[in-house]
């Protein structure tokens, strides 16, 4: 039996919106990787620039990505199958081969956001591939040559293990590259915003290979398919918070949260991102930590005077900035 054939089939999905230079990027590691059984779907949420043409260049081998993270490999032409929304051919095959790679694109006909977005993909991997494992993964990420097999098979040790995240180390994080960015969290409905990180938790031994919690980021998910939410992720959610609820979910079905801590991904977030964030997206950050407290917790209105308090700090933070 081939390799490729003992190793259960994982569809990787990622979501673009007018970000083919950090997609491209993505891409090209995602290539690099030794798994040998897995496919890759970029769902398009209607980009407005040339994201769609740049993406076939980069499948044509026209395009060069080399960084520091990424050593470009001669395995193209990739072999690239793009479909609308909806409008699916019969008996694709998606899986990529040490000797072909390929590369499904989905053209959706809106920019639906991140959880839509990603459902349309989820539901087409599903319902044509029927993968064993999806794993989510944001378009401005770089992922090691082993996180796949390292996250696969800590998920082949335990039948209960329903999702698993990696560690995420911060692209460039004033000039590190091995800076912690994430780790796994923990769920606290008792406290504003319901969620916080498991390095502020003093009980945690952050130096275990496998780490149980409550929730990974969603910007490198691996989801057991048995252990995916019917409707996939929330789209109530206007800003975030939907990783969370899918890991809530997911528990809720008798199946585990783990981080595998030797498994690394890259994550562009940045300090750069912190240093240009703004009044609407901070704002929209507390509304919708609010919402998810609102969801799971039955006497949410507790809550108020620390949304109303979280609030008067942005509009004071605001008002100081403009002075």
């Amino acid at each position: 039996m081939s390799d490729n054939m003992t190793k259960p089939l994982v569809s990787i999905v990622l979501l673009n919106w007018n970000g083919y230079e950090d997609t491209l990027e993505a891409l090209e590691s995602l290539y690099n990787i030794n798994y040998p059984n897995y496919n890759v779907i970029v769902a398009d949420n209607n980009s407005t620039n040339d994201s769609i043409e740049k993406i076939k260049a980069y499948a044509q081998g026209n395009i060069r990505v080399e960084t520091e993270y990424t050593k470009y490999l001669n395995n193209k032409p990739i072999k690239l199958n793009i479909v609308k929304e909806g409008e699916y051919p019969e008996n694709i095959d998606n899986t990529s081969t040490p000797e072909q790679k390929k590369l499904l694109l989905i053209k959706n006909r809106e920019n639906y956001g991140f959880a839509k977005g990603n459902n349309i993909a989820i539901d087409y991997t599903i319902k044509q591939d029927k993968p064993d494992y999806i794993l989510l993964l944001n378009n401005d990420t770089i992922v090691d040559p082993e996180f796949l097999n390292k996250m696969i098979d800590v998920a082949l040790t335990d039948e209960k293990i329903g999702l698993i995240g990696p560690k995420f180390y911060y692209y460039d994080y004033e000039g590190s590259h091995d800076t912690i960015w994430c780790i796994g969290s923990v769920v606290d409905l008792n406290h504003f915003p319901g969620h916080h990180s498991i390095m502020e938790e003093p009980d945690y031994d952050l130096t275990q290979d496998i780490i149980e919690c409550d929730w990974v980021s969603g910007a490198g998910a691996l989801i057991k398919t048995e252990a995916m939410p019917e409707s996939y992720l929330s789209t109530e959610f206007f800003f975030g918070c939907e990783d969370i609820d899918l890991a809530i979910s997911i528990k809720q079905k008798g199946f585990k949260v783990v981080t595998v801590t030797d498994s690394i991904i890259w994550h562009k977030v940045g300090m750069s991102r912190h240093k240009n964030s703004t009044f609407k997206t901070e704002y929209n950050h507390v509304k919708t930590n609010l919402q998810f407290i609102k969801k799971h917790k039955s006497n949410y209105y507790l809550y108020l005077p620390r949304y109303l308090y979280q609030i008067t700090k942005l509009y004071v933070k605001a008002i100081i900035n403009k002075l």
